[in-house]
């Protein structure tokens, strides 16, 4: 029985790795609480903020063009982030497992976004066409044009961690009594489901952040794709609909400025629509999170897909947590 027991403890861990889950597995838990604490967090974080400082100024000293500095120092803080992130907090598993079920779930993500984009187009192409954004948007530099779709992306992150969390809190009071055994179907803690006394355990804090984080990457990257075809759609629509005349016109400039490619060659597309298309497509992209997080029918339509791999996690989670040690 204790072999059996520890058979169905490591194939459910592996099921949770499989399902972007990785800190629902009692060693992995206990190491990423060790590096969620808050003081190991800032410490790592002010290392890294440091070092990525030290690159810019000594790349901005030695390079012969001083913008490179700025540019060396953000790129290495972004890689020093992505790799702590990714492999000492695991949250490339989540990542991964995210992009998996949205791009294998395409076909159910398109009835969804068509109920938010009729509204989002006709809010976003009247913007498009409107000669103060073309002065605000086209004029930016590159630098401020980045910032402003972090700042956007930043906004978007911080209103789905308010509302996420509370849907892994409904998840959990759902899961209980005999829904509990209904949700460990399919799954390797089905047998013991049945065979063992399981009671929904609260989830710790980490694995309670895991659901939050999946979600979160699951949202974030249907986000992405909705921001880049619109990105599309602006440069194809502007392409053929607005002349450089009009472009001059609406920007006050006595010309319009070519897009170079990172080949030397220049791009059929201006650079002024380029950056229009870019800000107006990550704006939609924060339009699209708010509305994706307060309107009723979507939400609940959304959260339909995922909320079966929500009560898996939950459920099978407390199947893992019941099943005996030592025998």
């Amino acid at each position: 029985m204790a072999a059996t027991h520890a058979r169905t403890a490591a194939e459910i861990e592996d099921w949770f790795d499989d399902h972007g889950l990785p800190y629902f597995t009692g060693d992995h838990a206990d190491q990423i609480e060790k590096w969620l604490s808050r003081k190991r967090i800032t410490a790592v974080i002010a290392l890294i903020v440091a070092t990525s400082i030290g690159v810019a100024v000594a790349v901005g000293v030695l390079a012969d063009d001083p913008k490179w500095g700025p540019a060396a120092g953000i790129a290495l803080f972004l890689a020093s982030l992505g790799l702590f992130a990714g492999r000492l907090l695991r949250m490339g598993t989540m990542l991964r497992w995210a992009a998996r079920r949205t791009f294998g779930s395409l076909g159910l993500m398109f009835p969804l976004l068509t109920r938010a984009l009729p509204l989002l187009l006709l809010a976003v192409t009247f913007l498009f066409i409107n000669a103060e954004v073309w002065q605000v948007a086209a004029l930016m530099s590159r630098n401020v044009l980045w910032s402003a779709v972090a700042f956007f992306a930043v906004i978007a992150t911080v209103f789905l961690l308010v509302r996420l969390p509370e849907e892994v809190r409904r998840v959990e009071r759902e899961v209980a009594g005999e829904r509990l055994a209904d949700c460990c179907v399919g799954t390797p803690a089905a047998e013991a489901a049945r065979s063992i006394t399981a009671a929904p355990a609260e989830l710790p804090r980490v694995a309670r952040v895991n659901l939050v984080l999946v979600l979160l990457f699951n949202q974030a990257i249907q986000v992405l794709l909705l921001s880049l075809g619109l990105f599309v759609f602006f440069v194809v629509f502007g392409h053929l609909t607005i002349s450089n005349d009009t472009v001059m016109s609406w920007t006050q400039q006595d010309h319009v400025t070519d897009l170079p490619s990172q080949f030397g060659k220049h791009l059929p597309v201006t650079n002024e629509l380029f950056q229009v298309a870019v800000f107006l497509a990550s704006f939609a992209g924060l339009y699209f999170t708010v509305y994706a997080v307060t309107d009723e029918t979507y939400r609940s339509q959304f959260f339909e897909g995922l909320s079966t791999e929500l009560e898996q996690a939950v459920a099978v989670n407390a199947v893992y947590v019941s099943l005996p040690k030592d025998e």
